[in-house]
């Protein structure tokens, strides 16, 4: 009798530990999202568009950059994960990571994503020059979460890096500013995705 009850209690605690850990990203073969590993982001079908790059905020600015999505069939440049824990090497669902593009971009910062509100155009847009790790209140606007759509993927801002922050949770989705430029901002309607190795 209490071998049935140890093995029934062994049971339930790993069934538990397995179901309270977040749900891991996929890419578009089935695999986990690998921390550090590079990823296409491409839109899902039904989104326009190509892939994502940083990019001019405009026609007369060149730096810093913002990042804008690409005409069709267009992959954009690749990017990786870095959990709020670097031990973690799996990305999961609604888990703070920081996002960043692999290789140089034309200006003199860092790829690392990160959300800068614009006075001039009164809404939030992702941008590059962000700082990578060292989460808390002063990395607030570096990180940012995946979480699952109908079709595919979403980036969200809502950061739990700080306890006692009162933080802004919304969507990332797609801008097109006054030039046709389609930058990534907050939005209520998100920019579905899939990750591509």
């Amino acid at each position: 009798m209490k071998t049935i009850t140890l093995l029934s209690l062994s049971f339930i605690l790993s069934v538990f530990s397995v179901t309270s850990a977040p749900t891991s990203v996929l890419d578009v073969t089935g695999k986990n999202l690998r921390a550090g590993v590079n990823y296409y982001v491409i839109p899902t079908g039904n989104s326009s568009g190509g892939g994502i790059a940083p990019g001019p905020t405009g026609p007369h600015k060149t730096c810093p950059l913002g990042i804008t999505q690409l005409q069709a069939k267009k992959h954009g440049l690749p990017l990786t994960f870095t959990p709020v824990n670097p031990k973690k090497r799996v990305i999961r669902l609604s888990t703070d990571a920081n996002i960043k593009f692999s290789g140089p971009t034309s200006c003199n910062e860092s790829n690392v994503w990160r959300l800068k509100y614009d006075e001039a155009i009164q809404q939030y847009f992702v941008k590059v020059g962000g700082v990578q790790g060292n989460p808390g209140r002063e990395t607030l606007d570096n990180w940012f979460k995946v979480e699952k759509t109908e079709d595919g993927y979403k980036f969200v801002f809502c950061p739990t890096v700080c306890n006692f922050c009162k933080v802004l949770c919304r969507d990332v989705g797609i801008f097109v500013d006054d030039h046709g430029n389609r930058r990534l901002a907050l939005s209520d309607v998100p920019f579905s995705v899939h990750f591509y190795r």
